[in-house]
């Protein structure tokens, strides 16, 4: 399980405390490293598992590194000495602080309870071919290729309506000089093949509602700005194989597990 640490934790390593410690003593062998603590701070032993779960928060793709060690190692020592000034001082009594580090604890034990649920009921074979099976009997959403230009205002879109409709500009050249859309106006406008749910309503409705190589007669206001749609092309949709989605059944049928856990925790609770 990935332990979520505060961001202090990993500032403490920059601090000039760290920073004047002496460096790190010389890896211990893997045996003897599972036993020794990382430090002894006071008399309070830090574990060597306190360095692991930190050290993957502080790596952040970095190469394993006696200086890497080093950071970990003096960023547990730093939050030792000021968690343990904090409770001296019964900041821990602290109303808010006494939510939020209830709240976080739960937190981690919820996301534990439901990893360890998930494992317990692991996705199998058969329930993949069957929501795939499934998935072969409902109707496929169609794709729509597409180019569009976005404008600022009404006015806008309106005017280069005009330059269309006349046949004074083609549309592709209009979307480079006008379009305020990053992705696509270098393009020409261009989206792509796409289904109506990768577009806001109002986009999506207006997309369906056009020809092959009709174009929208009026603006179609987005909270994005204003468009001018065009239609290239449709076509059916095809079921990828089972192989290309295996990985996103399984997310779905992992999800559905995380549901039912919360529903039989739900189901005895008294509620009120």
């Amino acid at each position: 399980m990935r332990l979520a640490l505060l961001p202090a934790l990993i500032m403490l390593a920059f601090t000039p405390l760290a920073q004047a410690q002496a460096p790190a003593p010389a890896a211990p062998t893997p045996a003897a490293a599972a036993d020794k603590p990382l430090a002894v701070v006071n008399g309070k032993e830090i574990p060597a598992l306190y360095g692991d779960l930190v050290k993957r928060e502080m790596a952040q793709g970095q190469p394993d590194s006696p200086q890497l060690d080093a950071r970990v190692r003096e960023s547990l020592i730093n939050l030792e000495l000021l968690s343990r000034a904090a409770l001296d001082k019964g900041l821990d009594k602290e109303p808010h602080l006494a939510a939020a580090l209830d709240i976080r604890r739960k937190d981690q034990l919820a996301k534990a309870y439901l990893e360890d649920y998930v494992k317990a009921h692991p996705v199998t074979d058969a329930e993949i071919q069957a929501m795939y099976d499934k998935a072969k009997t409902e109707p496929m959403e169609p794709e729509y290729q597409a180019h569009h230009i976005l404008v600022k205002t009404e006015a806008e879109a309106k005017k280069l309506i005009a330059e269309l409709g006349s046949k004074k500009a083609k549309f592709e050249d209009l979307a480079k000089k006008y379009s305020q859309d990053p992705g696509s106006a270098k393009n020409g406008g261009a989206l792509g093949w796409s289904d109506r749910r990768a577009f806001v309503p109002e986009f999506s409705d207006a997309l369906a509602g056009l020809k092959k190589g009709e174009f929208t007669k009026t603006p179609v206001k987005t909270q994005f700005g204003y468009h001018i749609i065009r239609l290239d092309d449709t076509r059916t949709s095809k079921l990828p194989p089972l192989d290309a989605v295996r990985g996103e059944i399984v997310k779905q049928l992992q999800q559905q597990r995380i549901r039912d856990a919360i529903t039989a925790a739900r189901t005895d609770a008294k509620i009120e």
